[in-house]
């Protein structure tokens, strides 16, 4: 460790407390989460339901595309409503109506203002009291059995091609007959009905529902908790302190190191490429191929919101619907965004080996790529077969759709996913173990390693949960992989690969880069790890979970706000030398980096952390201008940068044609912004305001979504889209004429650094 040794104990520290946090009160998910009742009965003994077919809804749920359909407890897709919402709105005002003919013999509007009070009065006793029994089964009243029984109705009508609803369906982006199975359909209203049972039910000596009171449903009193307030005051004053803090740090104990003389030629353009460095312009390639595939789903996902079954008058909805196409464009993106970070590090590996490849690296790296092609073609396979209703139900979860937003993938297909990334381990560490051996500072090296251990064993954790394991569970893990895996390790090894690029470049001293590094490292796990519990304040948790999340997801905004100053010095790094000019490009892609991480990652995403915040806008488009910011935004841009950087190197005559990037760079940057504020955010914003003075089911309602002005900023969004498809064809471009060698500028470099290649 020598002269880092504080910063490691530091870091080392901070993840043995962290991590011990989020198991700690993991445990407390699985010990709290809404119980799944026995059974659901009347008073006469009917029984309604069973926990197996409650069960049995989830996985029906699932088949449809799940979380890409309409969202369960605010998680999922935004065109359809939250049906968790829904169903409670729609039971609530028909047991109103039943009530009111029971006891007035008239229809709940014609009431008067005292009769309405009565009856809304009774309607919150009956809901938030919990009726779970000794036995584990759930007594309703005659009366709330009859309200279930219309709901279920009309979902039976809305999830199969009943005419009367053609018209919600098509506001809802939902294909007809999107479940064809009756038996199904009425399985999945038990399932929507249990998630709103748990939504307005209060849990066993507590004021607050199962899921805190979320959502805001005026009619029974869902509105944040006293607890809610509270974390979320406690968020913004840590916040400001965090950053506070982080400003007198780094003006009193950041010291100030000379800059080395940067070399007369790059460091990296005089080694010899090894075979395995060379075999990765395919990866190169996938990374745009999927970039540009994904870009396309994107606007026509995007046009749905609009036409809800056609795409400018073509009926195409039966075979390729919203929820199938949403599914794709995230699954996409993952995977190119994963891919260009594969990338970097197979680049990096036999740089790390001094210049030397293992023995057998070039076919690990032929086996890896066509392996990754067959879990993307194979998963996208078996998402169409299982929203198109074709696959065996027995099947879906393991071949099909899991119905877990960004963890759609068949099981199968995740097993063949993880082991790929654990098979890039293994090719990772054939060259750096070595190098860990080898005498010298090391610190950084170790770093870089880490993180690339965690990146190849954290996303295991979507293994932890089953088809039918409980809704509450299955988020704690799922967030492992969507926050942990991608927003924490992901950042750390971004973070080292650059300081070891720039470090190995001769451009930053190793001292420099490995304490800024260790550092960096320290502050991103220090909020990242227990702020997973950000995204569960309302999945069935308690208040210690909300507590948690609330006050460290604040401290992972703090170091967002130097991000300017990062920016700026490696901006800065293209002055260094002149053969800086030639990576020009992939510094500003970098650039970029810092600056959507600041807006996307910090500002959009504390806009939406604090539980008082999300209370009202979880399952909004402010949720989605968030995640557009900072999924494209940081790490879209990164692995683009990482692409272009590869690119580079492996063809060291290829020279970046200005015009194209230039296109792609300002066009990409300002497609993003468009689409986020003049579409995406306005749209949010509305919606937050509905959330709060009606209700979150009046946010998501076909009422509201299809209000003119709202379907007019829909339209909009094209303007951005189309802008930002430009930009990213002309990347795309530019690297398909880089890998055939169209831009060959040999000629313009002298003879002796082209004979060293």
């Amino acid at each position: 460790m020598g002269s880092y040794r504080r910063f490691w104990f530091l870091l080392i520290g901070i993840l043995a407390v962290t991590f011990a946090m989020l198991g700690y009160f993991g445990r407390e998910v699985y010990r709290q989460a809404p119980p799944i009742p026995v059974q659901v009965v009347t008073p006469s003994g009917s029984v309604l339901m069973s926990h197996e077919q409650i069960l049995d809804g989830q996985s029906a749920w699932q088949s449809v595309g799940g979380m890409q359909l309409g969202s369960i407890w605010g998680h999922g897709a935004y065109q359809a409503p939250d049906w968790t919402a829904d169903w409670l709105h729609r039971e609530l005002l028909a047991w109103l109506e039943l009530a009111a003919a029971d006891q007035y013999q008239l229809a709940y509007d014609r009431l008067n203002g005292e009769q309405k009070a009565l009856l809304q009065y009774r309607l919150k006793q009956a809901y938030r009291t919990n009726g779970l029994q000794s036995d584990g089964s759930l007594l309703v009243s005659e009366r709330r059995a009859a309200a279930m029984a219309e709901v279920a109705g009309y979902y039976d009508r809305l999830f199969s091609d009943h005419p009367s609803l053609q018209g919600s369906r098509e506001s809802f982006a939902m294909k007809e007959n999107t479940l064809p199975d009756a038996q199904k359909r009425a399985r999945l209203a038990n399932f929507f009905f249990w998630t709103a049972w748990a939504a307005a039910t209060e849990r066993p000596d507590s004021s607050a529902t199962y899921t805190n009171n979320w959502p805001h449903e005026p009619l029974i009193d869902n509105q944040p908790t006293g607890e809610n307030i509270l974390w979320s005051i406690v968020s913004i004053v840590l916040l400001i302190a965090g950053v506070g803090g982080l400003v007198w740090a780094w003006a009193f104990l950041r010291k100030e190191d000379d800059e080395p003389a940067a070399p007369k030629q790059d460091p990296l353009s005089l080694v010899k490429l090894t075979p395995s460095q060379k075999a990765l312009g395919k990866y190169v390639f996938l990374v745009v191929a999927l970039f540009t595939f994904q870009v396309f789903l994107g606007g026509f996902t995007a046009h749905y919101t609009v036409e809800g079954q056609q795409f400018y008058g073509l009926d195409i909805s039966q075979y390729f619907p919203y929820s199938l196409v949403r599914t794709w464009h995230i699954q996409s993106a993952l995977f190119w965004i994963a891919t260009g970070f594969l990338t970097a590090g197979l680049f990096l590996a036999p740089v790390i080996n001094g210049g030397r490849d293992p023995k057998y690296q070039k076919l690990g790296v032929d086996i890896l790529f066509w392996a990754l092609v067959v879990v993307v073609a194979g998963s996208f396979i078996g998402n169409y077969l299982a929203i198109a209703q074709i696959m065996p139900p027995q099947w879906n979860f393991w071949l099909g759709h899991q119905g877990y937003e960004f963890v759609d993938l068949g099981r199968l297909w995740q097993i063949g996913k993880f082991t790929g990334i654990v098979f890039w381990l293994g090719l990772m560490l054939r060259g750096i173990i070595p190098a860990l051996r080898q005498p010298g500072d090391r610190n950084l090296l170790a770093l870089l390693t880490a993180s690339v251990v965690a990146i190849g064993l954290f996303y295991g954790a979507g293994f932890f949960y089953g088809e039918r394991t409980h809704l509450s569970i299955m988020e704690y893990w799922r967030w492992w992989i969507v926050h942990l895996w991608v927003e924490g390790f992901f950042e750390v090894f971004a973070t080292a690969a650059l300081a070891f690029i720039f470090c190995s470049m001769g451009l930053v001293s190793r001292t420099v880069a490995t304490s800024a590094s260790l550092a960096s490292a320290s502050l991103f796990m220090l909020g990242g790890v227990p702020g997973t519990f950000h995204h569960l304040y309302f999945s069935g948790t308690t208040t210690p979970v909300m507590a948690v999340g609330a006050t460290f997801s604040a401290l992972e905004v703090v170091p967002l706000v130097v991000l300017g100053y990062e920016a700026f010095e490696n901006w800065r790094l293209k002055q260094r030398a002149p053969w800086m000019q030639q990576i020009k490009w992939p510094l500003l892609f970098f650039v970029a980096v810092s600056f959507w991480n600041m807006l996307g990652a910090g500002v959009f995403g504390f806009m939406i952390n604090p539980p008082v915040s999300l209370y009202y806008v979880q399952g909004l488009n402010t949720t989605a201008t968030h995640a557009h910011a900072a999924l494209f935004g940081v790490y879209g841009f990164l692995a683009l940068g990482f692409a272009l950087l590869v690119l580079r190197y492996i063809r060291p005559n290829m020279q970046f044609s200005e015009r194209l990037m230039k296109t792609a760079f300002w066009w990409l940057n300002g497609g993003l912004v468009l689409m986020l504020f003049t579409s995406l955010l306005p749209i949010g914003v509305l919606q937050f305001y509905a959330s709060v003075s009606e209700g979150f089911w009046y946010a998501r309602s076909e009422a509201f979504m299809q209000m003119p002005l709202l379907e007019t900023l829909r339209w909009v969004r094209t303007l951005g889209d189309v802008i930002f498809i430009v930009g990213a064809l002309a990347v795309s471009w530019q690297v398909v004429r880089g890998l055939l060698g169209l831009d060959d500028a040999s000629s313009r470099i002298p003879a002796e650094i082209v004979e060293e290649h």
